[in-house]
C-alpha cells in the first residue's frame, strides 16, 4: 500500500545552511515518528515558500543518504497571509499502516498549518 506522510518546518531566514538543517530535522522526525525505512520511500516532493531560494531541500535528503529515492522540489503558492519561510514535504511511503496510524510532523512555526493536530 502506498501512503502519503506530510511534514513541514519553518526557518528563520533564507540561508542555505538553515534550509538544510531544518529539512534534515523535519525528515529525521518523520522517519522516527513513523518508523520509516528509507528503502520503503517511493518518492518525496518538497516545496519551499517563495521567500526561500538559497538551496534545494532535496540536497538535505541526499546528504542523509536518500540516494535511491526520487526527489522533486517546487515552489509553494504565494497566498496572502500564508506562513512564510516554510519547507514542506510529502513522502510517498510503502507501508501497511492505516492512515490513522501515520504521524504527520509540523515543527516550529509550521504547527500553525494544522491546528487540528495539536
Amino acid at each position: 500500500m502506498l501512503r502519503g506522510v506530510r511534514g513541514a518546518i519553518s526557518v528563520e531566514k533564507d540561508e542555505r545552511e538553515l534550509i538544510l538543517s531544518a529539512t534534515k530535522e523535519m525528515l529525521a522526525a518523520l522517519l522516527k515518528e513513523n518508523k520509516i525505512d528509507i528503502d520503503d520511500i517511493a518518492s518525496a516532493f518538497f516545496s519551499l515558500t517563495p521567500d526561500l531560494h538559497s538551496e534545494f531541500p532535496a540536497v538535505a535528503a541526499r546528504e542523509m543518504g536518500w540516494t535511491d529515492v526520487p526527489l522533486f522540489c517546487l515552489t509553494e503558492l504565494d497566498i496572502n497571509g500564508s506562513l512564510e519561510k516554510c519547507v514542506r514535504v510529502l513522502l510517498h511511503w510503502n507501508t501497511e499502516k492505516k492512515p490513522s496510524e501515520i504521524t504527520h510532523v509540523y515543527l516550529k512555526e509550521a504547527v500553525k498549518l494544522r491546528p487540528d493536530k495539536k
